[in-house]
């Protein structure tokens, strides 16, 4: 009887501490939009992410192509309704000089990538071959500028070439290589990382820098002046942010970028697995990922000092897992493996990118094919969709639409003296009146009940999807290529204004109301 007694009150207790799970979702208040944009991705001339991974070149007879892109990552992508697309970096950029990839294939010259790998560039994939890409996949180009080892003068020249339409050295340059329209090119980095690969910069001396390149780019995509994007903060170096917004007007910058990767140590070989990682390997992961919402909230508290309209977008450019190459893999090459531990990383870092979308209004995670937290890998005629494929493509719903501001209250979940919050939630309501609910549960032991108040928001039905597997360690392969992926969710009850959600261990799942 004391057993049973004993048995009951610990059931007892694990079920009133799942219910101060609780989320509220203000749909009342909801006054700023989720842009697109947040969804954005990153590919660099960096291993096979673009060479085998984007492009296989033209004379390729064995994959379909495209003037040399593959199509069914064409087709993959256009899935995800990816919205831009950084090039050429990334550390590569800055030391990139365009003009290398324009003109006759057969005359470019060939360069090393002295960062990634020391490997020959041969430039077969330069400006025109990245911008038709761009129109294949339907999505907006964000070209990153050579600051660091290029000249004003190059960059100037690199905006007239790809967005003037009338008479003008570049421009007929343009036409010359067979483009005879501008491919209006809005989005635009001035430098990577001026802290570090792109020039080992102090704060003051790259904000001087970037107002005189920032100058000669002062030109227009129609009615709008191009969106110039200035290299911004690693991780919680806030005092790069104030030099840069106390020293450059607000009339010649449109973004602050800023990096955070979600990684275990810098050591070389100390990243750890990309699957075979430990308990407390994974707490930590996801600790770091967790980081980002401090980080915003701390960066675009220094930048509304300066900017209390917030006309200036916080841009997260460079985010995602970083961890040890796959074993046997060039070790500049960075690939790596994506599990359900990069799955439940990617929704909650995407809930934050809403929470705070206000200022927070571009961000590309790194990187898109064969290159760290990738979405998709490739191996021969083959690709492979990642758990955090899946998660983007299911959030996508998000775009463009109105942010519900979320009150979350969650259980912890605890490593050794440490937690973190288990669940995470963001919500949004689209132009058709449709409300999404996304949620994210980070324990991998533990399935976690949360209420969700929807504080009078009137719903007809409910219908949900879910992505998840048995451990955390799981992954897609080659062998098993649809291990993981989306399915239809039946564990959300719709009872009023109350809708109750239970989510497996290591879970992510989007609601429609």
């Amino acid at each position: 009887m004391k057993k049973q007694l004993l048995t009951f009150l610990v059931a007892g207790s694990s079920l009133m501490a799942s219910a101060q799970n609780k989320a509220t979702i203000n749909a009342s208040e909801g006054k700023h939009v989720i842009s697109r944009h947040i969804y954005g991705h990153f590919a660099e001339h960096l291993g096979r992410s673009i060479y085998d991974g984007f492009y296989v070149g033209e004379s390729n007879t064995k994959i379909p192509n495209k003037n040399g892109v593959r199509l069914d990552v064409v087709d993959a992508l256009k899935k995800l309704k990816i919205p831009n697309l950084r090039w050429p970096g990334g550390c590569f950029a800055d030391t990139y000089h365009w003009k290398d990839g324009i003109g006759p294939k057969a005359k470019r010259p060939k360069i090393v990538n002295t960062w990634w790998g020391g490997v020959t560039e041969d430039n077969s994939f330069g400006t025109h071959d990245f911008l038709n890409m761009c129109e294949l996949l339907g999505t907006e180009p964000y070209l990153a500028g050579n600051v660091g080892s290029g000249t004003v003068q190059e960059l100037s020249d690199w905006v007239q070439y790809v967005n003037f339409e009338k008479n003008s050295p570049m421009s007929n340059l343009r036409q010359q290589n067979g483009r005879q329209a501008p491919w209006n090119v809005r989005y635009w980095g001035v430098a990577n990382e001026a802290w570090g690969c792109g020039g080992n910069m102090k704060p003051d001396f790259y904000a001087n820098l970037y107002r005189q390149y920032s100058t000669f780019m002062n030109n227009r995509v129609g009615k709008e002046r191009i969106f110039r994007i200035a290299s911004g903060a690693s991780d919680n170096d806030y005092t790069w942010t104030e030099t840069l917004m106390k020293n450059i007007p607000a009339s010649m910058m449109e973004g602050l970028a800023m990096h955070h990767y979600s990684v275990l140590s810098w050591g070389e070989g100390k990243k750890g697995s990309a699957t075979q990682f430990s308990d407390q390997e994974y707490f930590k992961t996801m600790q770091q990922a967790l980081l980002m919402d401090e980080l915003i909230e701390k960066h675009s508290a220094v930048m509304d000092k300066y900017d209390p309209e917030k006309k200036i977008a916080l841009i997260v450019d460079e985010w995602g897992g970083w961890y040890n190459v796959e074993p046997g893999t060039n070790p500049g090459f960075l690939y790596q493996q994506n599990t359900m531990r990069d799955a439940v990383l990617a929704g909650a870092t995407l809930n934050i990118f809403h929470k705070h979308c206000e200022r927070v209004r571009m961000a590309n995670l790194a990187q898109a094919i064969n290159v760290l937290q990738a979405v998709i890998l490739t191996k021969g005629d083959k690709i492979l969709l990642t758990p955090t494929y899946h998660v983007l493509e299911m959030y996508n719903v998000h775009q463009d639409a109105t942010m519900l501001p979320v009150d979350v209250k969650s259980d912890d979940f605890v490593m050794d003296k440490e937690k973190l919050p288990a669940v995470s939630v963001s919500a949004s309501r689209d132009k058709a009146g449709k409300v999404h609910i996304s949620l994210v549960n980070i324990d991998p032991n533990k399935p976690q009940d949360i209420s969700v108040d929807l504080k009078g928001l009137k719903a007809a039905g409910i219908t949900g999807r879910i992505l998840t597997s048995a451990n955390v360690h799981d992954h897609n392969t080659f062998e098993n290529l649809t291990k993981i992926k989306p399915v239809a969710f039946n564990g959300a009850k719709l009872s009023g204004d109350n809708v109750t959600v239970t989510l497996p261990p290591v879970s992510v799942v989007v609601l429609e109301l």
